[in-house]
C-alpha cells in the first residue's frame, strides 16, 4: 500500500532527515521486513553490550540502518526554507553556501550525498547490503557474505587514512549544517532503476542502452560527455539475467562478478565500474554498462528533492547534481 507523507507546517532539519532515512528504508533492495528485522535484532544485541562497546555503541543505528547518513552538524529543530544540495560537499561547498549567504542567499543546510566525518569513516558498514542483492540474483549466500566480508576490510582499510572531519570542521567553524544522505538516495535511485529495466523486454544490450540514454539525467550527462557507455561486451551482446546494482555503499570485490557469471547472470548495470572490475566482467562474458556516477547519484538525489519542494522548501542543486524534476504538480508519493 502507497506511503503518503503527510506535510509539514515547518520544516526541520530533523524532519528532512528523517524523511530521507524512510524513503531510504522503503526502497531498499532487502525489503523493509528485512530491514525491521535487522533493526530489531541489532537493538537486542545492543542490551547485551557492556564496558567499551557499551560506551562507544552509536544509539543512532538502532532507527537508521545506513550508518553513512547522518546529521554531521547543525541543530535538528532548526526550521529550512532554503537548501543546497550535491553529489559531493567538501569544505568547498561548505564555503560557497557561507559565501552566498553573505550576498543574500539564505541558505539553511548543505545536504551532501556523499559522506564525510563519521558517515565517510563507517561507509564499510552499508555494504553488507550488497550480501542480499548478489544473493537474490542467485549467488550462494555463504559465497556473497565471504567476498563482501574482504570488501567491507579493504573499503575500511582504504577510508581510514583519509581525512574524514575537513567538511564537518569548515561547516562548524561557519555555522553550516551539514547532513549526508547516502545510502538512501542510492537505494531510491536503486528502485527507480530496477523498476525501469523490470518493466522492459531486451534482446540486446543495445536496447537496454537506448532506454538508460533516454532518462533525464543521463541524457544531460551525455551532452556532458559523461553518458552511460558500454564498457564489457557490444551492443549487440545478448542479455542473458540483468542485475542492476546502484546501492551498497562502493563498488563489490571483482571475484564476486565471477560468482555472478555462475549464477546465469548475463548483464550488469551499475553506477561506476573500476578498470580491474572491467577485465574480470569480460573475463566472465558478463555484459556490463557504466551509466556514469554523477548522473547515477543525480536521480535518487532528484526524487527524494521533490519530496522535499513539497513541503515548501526550496532546493538548489550544486557540486555535480544535474537536477531534474518529475511530478512537480503531485502532492504524494509511493514513499
Amino acid at each position: 500500500m502507497p506511503i503518503i507523507i503527510s506535510f509539514f507546517v515547518n520544516v526541520t532539519i530533523q524532519q528532512i532527515y528523517d524523511l530521507g532515512i524512510k524513503m531510504g528504508i522503503n526502497s531498499d533492495p532487502r525489503g523493509r521486513i528485512k530491514v525491521e528485522k535487522t533493526l530489531l535484532k541489532l537493538k537486542e544485541e545492543s542490551t547485551k553490550l557492556s564496558g567499551e562497546k557499551k560506551k562507544y555503541f552509536d544509539l543512532e543505528s538502532l532507527t537508521n540502518p545506513y550508518s553513512d547518513s547522518r546529521i554531521l552538524f547543525g541543530d535538528p529543530k532548526q526550521q529550512v526554507k532554503k537548501l543546497m544540495a550535491g553529489i559531493d560537499a567538501d569544505a568547498t561547498e561548505v564555503l560557497l553556501v557561507d559565501r552566498l549567504n553573505e550576498r543574500g542567499g539564505k541558505f539553511d543546510l548543505l545536504i551532501a550525498h556523499h559522506p564525510s566525518g563519521t558517515a565517510l569513516a563507517s561507509l564499510h558498514e552499508v555494504m553488507d547490503i550488497q550480501i542480499d542483492t548478489f544473493a537474490q540474483k542467485g549467488v550462494p549466500e555463504n559465497i556473497a557474505y565471504a567476498l563482501m566480508e574482504e570488501s567491507m576490510g579493504a573499503v575500511r582499510r582504504r577510508i581510514g587514512p583519509r581525512n574524514h572531519s575537513q567538511a564537518l570542521d569548515a561547516a562548524k567553524l561557519l555555522g553550516v549544517p551539514l547532513l549526508a544522505l547516502h545510502t538512501p538516495w542510492d537505494n531510491i535511485g536503486d528502485a527507480f532503476m530496477q523498476d525501469l529495466i523490470g518493466q522492459g523486454k531486451f534482446e540486446t544490450v543495445g536496447d537496454i542502452l537506448k532506454v538508460i540514454s533516454e532518462i533525464p539525467e543521463f541524457v544531460e550527462a551525455t551532452r556532458g560527455k559523461a553518458g552511460p557507455s558500454i564498457v564489457s561486451g557490444g551492443e549487440k551482446s545478448r542479455v542473458g539475467k540483468i542485475v542492476v546494482s546502484f546501492t551498497g555503499g562502493t563498488n563489490p570485490s571483482k571475484e564476486l562478478y565471477m560468482e555472478l557469471a555462475n549464477a546465469g547472470v548475463g548483464t550488469l548495470i551499475e553506477m561506476h565500474i573500476p578498470e580491474d572490475s572491467v577485465q574480470e566482467l569480460r573475463k566472465a562474458h558478463i555484459n556490463a554498462i557504466d551509466v556514469g556516477h554523477m548522473a547515477a547519484d543525480s536521480i535518487g538525489a532528484n526524487l527524494f528533492l521533490d519530496e522535499i519542494e513539497k513541503q515548501g522548501v526550496e532546493a538548489i542543486a550544486a557540486s555535480g547534481l544535474i537536477r531534474i524534476r518529475r511530478n512537480a504538480s503531485k502532492k504524494s508519493s509511493k514513499f
